[in-house]
């Protein structure tokens, strides 16, 4: 058996690393969005042109954002979405809401201070972790059917 995983959410740690590492020998194929902060916020006009007014700006580079998005989700088995403690990470919520709507299975990952704000969203997950760790141990279980030592 096989995994196609895609992690979305906060850029700002080294959680997907973590969890990469934590699942080196299992067959799993890793995708996620663009990372480097600035060429995701600058892609649109990179690619389409210049825009004097910042909506235009953030617009375009989320409509790109999106395609990739869209395609990366669509073709995981399952989407990891994490929920960073500093910054309000929307375009998570996004991600988890798409791929719920499309059937995904969906671990959600957050701090316990984000139970009460993230409800409808983990109750669209099939899990809700607040480490890395704990998704290493999802993942090996769904390949595996194995348990923790």
């Amino acid at each position: 058996m096989s995994l196609k995983v895609y992690l979305s959410g906060e850029i700002h740690s080294d959680w997907r690393a973590e969890i990469i590492a934590g699942a080196e020998g299992l067959n799993i194929e890793f995708s996620s969005p663009v990372t480097d902060h600035g060429a995701s916020d600058d892609c649109g006009v990179a690619i389409m042109g210049a825009e004097t007014d910042k909506f235009w700006h953030d617009h375009k580079g989320a409509k790109l954002n999106a395609i990739r998005t869209r395609k990366a989700i669509s073709e995981a088995d399952v989407v990891v979405v994490r929920f960073g403690e500093k910054y309000r990470q929307w375009n998570a919520a996004f991600d988890a809401g798409f791929a719920a709507a499309l059937g995904k299975s969906l671990v959600v990952m957050h701090g316990a201070d984000h139970q009460h704000a993230l409800k409808e969203v983990d109750a669209a997950a099939l899990a809700v972790t607040e480490t890395p760790q704990q998704v290493i141990e999802i993942l090996r279980y769904v390949l595996t059917g194995s348990l923790p030592k």
